[in-house]
């Protein structure tokens, strides 16, 4: 795991040249199941550390999980949102969900 990566409610968030990158770690991967169904943010909208961030439909669980920083969704896996199966990825840097900028400290 990168060192400039920390992990907060099962979400890994990472600094990148995009902005702050955040995604599934293995051990929520493995709570839920096979991914089959997800709800992404839409580019451009505002989140505060707490707000309803993602849902995630799969075998074991319906799961949401909030936010776990503020600012503005500068993009999202559009892979994953029309094929969730990429969700359950091994190699956890694959399972972002999406990229926050004018983050709020």
């Amino acid at each position: 795991m990168s060192t400039d990566r920390k992990v907060v409610d099962n979400l890994w968030i990472e600094k990148t040249t995009e902005g702050l990158k955040v995604g599934l770690t293995n051990a929520a991967q493995e709570d839920l199941g096979k991914i089959s169904f997800v709800t992404l943010p839409k580019v451009g909208q505002k989140l505060s550390a707490g707000d309803s961030f993602v849902e995630l439909e799969a075998e074991k669980s319906v799961s949401e999980f909030s936010s776990p920083i503020s600012g503005m969704v500068a993009a999202v896996n559009e892979a994953a949102d029309k094929n969730p199966e990429l969700l359950d990825n091994e190699d956890e840097t694959q399972a972002w969900l999406a990229v926050f900028t004018e983050v709020e400290e």
